[in-house]
């Protein structure tokens, strides 16, 4: 019986093509992009779940308030993990502190500006579970003489693994370090990413190792099984208490710590750190998106297999007369449901080989088939069952509840329930399509007013050069006068912190305010002002002319003027000291009005502009023309210098792409998708629209016959399809603005969601339905009335 049933599933694919096309090609689609978006969250929520002792790790936070709320931040300093140790012993059982950082890394006569270094704790190895091909994870950085390098590096500088096991390699032209292990390529799903690891010994005397307040590297701390998180945080107030509450009190700073679990520092929201992170509302959409085409796909089938039914009437009613129970015939249809869904499946694994190159690029990192094999496999077994038998379910039923009588006959007719059920999932399909729509729509809109909104500064024709080595830094300090003399460079300023960069909280004593004041700082030399095209409001900039200005000078923006409670004029002449920075204080020489010098999801924040000598970032202003004989130019006179390290830059305006990276590459994918699900509808409704055509075709020749012109007939097939589209706008669009509503509100500076976004997109979806309806209405419509009643 089995065999007899696959017989005429294959026969009834094969006798109507275009209808096990659409089916097929429908599926499939749906199918490939819940599989695409299937890795994309398995991806997700397996960050960090390799390492095997992950339940009982954590990542020790800072906490401190800012703006009112409290702020993550994962930076601590080096006396920190001693310290857990000593005071929580018998709770905390190991501490692993990691350093980010960049080095120039020489081998073999080559040079390499390697940004993915960290420096760890000896017994970093085996703390996590990043293998080592080469070497023994417990002695390997024992020696601070020691490197391990990741396969892809010792090929890079060796040309194999096993060459490059043995061999010295210098770190800032100064420290030799052998290589003592090979780690396999950091995974995609870690939250840490490395290239090279070397023992953070080697730079015990450093300031960020010794200062309790200079925080710069991660703490990792491993708890006893019998010990809870919550144990250990109840007892972080008197530790800190203990070990920094005087210098708190100095400063002014309030610390708290926390403790985060390793899985779930990669979904950590608005932790200031260096680290990978995602986010969870990203994924969640996601997943409602490949819901929602899926059943897109599955309403398809559902529509398509039901009109199909009058087709298939004689067969029915045969199948009745010679015995053949309802049980039966609903079995037969669902199987064939699920033979086409299991085709539809295979067809999704190549479209996703073909799409995976792509789409793996629009993610910005690897994804792999043969990582997820059991979990694909699963998941398309799922799939097979779930879709196939809800989409063949209410078909089978409906075909098996046939009168054989009537079947035999050849007068079936699907009730107005049936149509009625048609077309309120026609409504449900182009709800989905409609919403994927606006979203990318107001999503599109958004991020276009970013990129052309006026940012208060001059970003054009500027380059961002990092002060991340030490050569970089005395070309800037040495050579800015010659710089300058350059005729296509018109300004040089070096400050602690690029527009879109990160600038440092500091606490301030203020005149007239008993209680000291938190605010964001800029460290910059005296070309801040003109080379960013700042606009003063009240009083004057930094000057040679008055040389106190270093010592006892500083600048602020419009906001910090009005969080003091002052105008800009008022401003002027008040004092401020930095806790941290200044022994004296400093006076207020200008006000420069606000400019956007954090991301436009944030609000801008009061802002000190102090000279201080902090330097990580340089700009140069470049006058207008050739922006390329301006950029060798600069290189020359770099290469004059005889440095090690290479002359890395980019400019400001590019700045806009690195900060909203991730929402680009969401708004390109949602694109794609939103295209997809349109296409997935569209290929039901000419399905549809194709049974409708066949099924009035007696009509239409007696219309006809009786003097309808071509134009009308076109009117009437199509209209009867554009109806459920129009009522889907309805629908689509309100719940369209709540959402879009929602996810602008991550934004301090947005757009207003406009009434033409909703007719536009209702507009191009009637447009796009009326395309794919009228194909198979002028086709109907110009049969020649004759031989459509002569068929009848």
């Amino acid at each position: 019986m089995l065999r007899n049933y696959l017989k005429i599933a294959f026969r009834n694919l094969i006798r109507n093509k275009v209808f096990s096309i659409i089916n097929l090609l429908g599926l499939s689609t749906g199918i490939t992009v819940c599989l695409m978006i299937f890795l994309f969250i398995s991806n997700e929520f397996s960050v960090d779940n390799f390492h095997k002792n992950g339940k009982s790790i954590y990542r020790v936070m800072r906490g401190m308030d800012h703006e009112g709320k409290e702020v993550a931040v994962s930076y601590l300093s080096g006396p920190y993990a001693a310290a857990l140790l000593t005071d929580f012993k018998g709770q905390i059982t190991q501490a692993v502190r990691v350093n980010p950082t960049n080095a120039l890394i020489t081998s073999q006569n080559k040079s390499f500006h390697e940004r993915k270094i960290i420096n760890v704790d000896p017994t970093f190895f085996t703390f996590f579970s990043f293998p080592l091909l080469k070497g023994d994870p417990a002695t390997a950085l024992i020696d601070p003489a020691s490197v391990v390098l990741t396969e892809s590096t010792a090929k890079k500088y060796f040309g194999s693994v096993d060459n490059a096991m043995g061999k010295i390699i210098k770190v800032d032209k100064n420290l030799a370090v052998k290589v003592t292990g090979i780690a396999q390529d950091v995974p995609a799903n870690s939250h840490l990413d490395f290239d090279l690891v070397i023992p953070l010994e080697n730079y015990k005397d450093r300031g960020w190792m010794t200062a309790w307040i200079n925080h710069n590297l991660f703490t990792y701390v491993q708890l006893a099984p019998t010990v809870s998180e919550a144990q250990v945080e109840r007892n972080f107030p008197r530790f800190m208490d203990k070990h920094i509450g005087l210098l708190m009190k100095e400063s002014g700073f309030k610390f708290t710590l926390s403790l985060t679990p390793l899985r779930d520092i990669y979904f950590e929201e608005g932790v200031i750190d260096s680290a990978k992170h995602g986010d969870k509302r990203v994924v969640y959409i996601f997943l409602s998106i490949a819901i929602l085409i899926l059943l897109v796909a599955c309403i398809n089938f559902m529509n398509l297999s039901t009109v199909r039914a009058v087709e298939r009437s004689k067969e029915i009613g045969v199948r009745k007369v010679l015995g053949a129970v309802k049980g039966h015939l609903v079995w037969q249809f669902i199987g064939e449901s699920l033979l086409l869904t299991a085709l539809s499946c295979l067809l999704s694994i190549g479209l996703l080989a073909l799409a995976l190159p792509a789409y793996t690029q629009l993610l910005g990192y690897p994804l792999s088939i043969t990582a997820h094999v059991l979990p694909i496999v699963l998941f398309l077994l799922g799939i097979i069952a779930v879709a196939g038998f809800l989409s063949g379910s209410y078909p089978a039923f409906v075909l098996a509840a046939f009168s054989p009588i009537q079947a035999l006959k050849g007068r079936l007719r699907l009730g107005k329930g049936g149509v009625s059920l048609r077309q309120v999932l026609v409504i449900v399909q182009f709800s989905i399509a409609i919403l994927l729509m606006l979203g990318t729509a107001i999503g599109t809109q958004q991020m276009s007013y970013l990129k052309n909104k006026q940012l208060g500064y001059n970003k054009e024709q500027t380059l961002v050069v990092p002060i991340d080595n030490e050569d970089t830094y005395n070309f800037f300090v040495g050579h800015k006068p010659e710089l300058l003399a350059q005729s296509r460079i018109e300004a040089v300023s070096m400050m602690s912190g690029e527009p879109g960069g990160f600038f440092d909280g500091y606490m301030f004593d203020v005149e007239a305010h008993a209680n000291r004041w938190k605010a964001r700082t800029e460290f910059a030399d005296f070309d801040y002002v003109k080379t960013l095209g700042l606009k003063l409001v009240a009083g004057r900039d930094f000057s040679p002319a008055f040389p106190t200005d270093t010592a006892q000078a500083v600048l602020i923006n419009r906001t910090a003027a009005a969080r003091l409670g002052w105008t800009p004029e008022q401003a002027i002449g008040k004092w401020l000291r930095n806790t941290r920075h200044d022994s004296t204080r400093r006076t207020i020489i200008g006000v420069v009005e606000n400019f956007n010098f954090l991301s436009l999801k944030e609000a801008i924040e009061p802002l000190i502009i102090a000279p201080n000598d902090d330097r990580r970032v340089a700009l140069i202003k470049l006058k207008p023309g050739n922006l390329s004989a301006a950029v060798e130019t600069i290189q020359q006179l770099y290469a004059k210098t005889r440095p090690a390290y290479p002359l890395t830059y980019h400019f400001l305006d590019q700045q806009f792409d690195q900060m909203y990276q991730a929402d680009l590459r969401q708004q390109t994918i949602l694109s794609i998708f939103a295209g997809l699900a349109i296409f997935i509808a569209c290929l039901g409704l000419f399905g549809l629209a194709s049974f409708s055509a066949q099924q009035r075709t007696k009509e239409i020749g007696v219309r006809k016959t009786l003097g309808a012109s071509v134009g009308s007939i076109i009117g009437l097939l199509s209209g009867d399809f554009l109806k459920p589209v129009g009522i889907a706008i309805l629908i689509a669009s309100p719940i369209a603005w709540y959402a879009m509503n929602r996810w602008l509100q991550g934004f301090a500076y947005k757009i207003d969601i406009s009434g033409w976004v909703f007719v536009a997109a209702g507009s191009l979806a009637l447009a796009i339905a009326f395309i794919t309806v009228s194909f198979q209405s002028i086709k109907a419509a110009l049969v020649n009335p004759v031989k459509s009643l002569r068929s009848e």
